[in-house]
């Protein structure tokens, strides 16, 4: 009976020492972002209503955690993914972009 014992124990001490890495992601400012970071949020809004391609029917959304931005939203083109990614390293204050943004296929 004490080999299952140590087999669940084990089997525990592995997927602790996996979750721990994915707990310190917010380390740096904690869950509720950085100072500044619906600042940069705004920013990339604004920036991106500067650009005509990037407007509806496109669907962006942004949203900004430790400086970093994420896309995510659908485009009609990659050209209009890739645009999207420049124009939010523009913003002031962004230290990378994550970009999920999907391609409609042209609807």
């Amino acid at each position: 009976m004490k080999r299952p014992n140590r087999l669940y124990a084990l089997a525990f001490a592995v997927i602790l020492t996996a979750a721990l890495p994915g707990c310190a992601t917010f380390t740096k400012c904690g869950f509720a972002g950085c100072p500044g970071d619906a600042e940069i949020t705004a920013q990339v809004r604004a920036l991106f209503d500067q650009h005509p391609a990037l407007k509806p029917p496109n669907l962006l959304e942004v949203q900004t955690l430790d400086h970093v931005v994420y896309l995510t939203g659908v485009v009609d083109t990659d050209l209009e993914r890739q645009m999207a990614e420049s124009v939010a390293h523009e913003a002031k204050g962004v230290t990378r972009v994550a970009n999920s943004i999907g391609l409609s296929g042209g609807r």
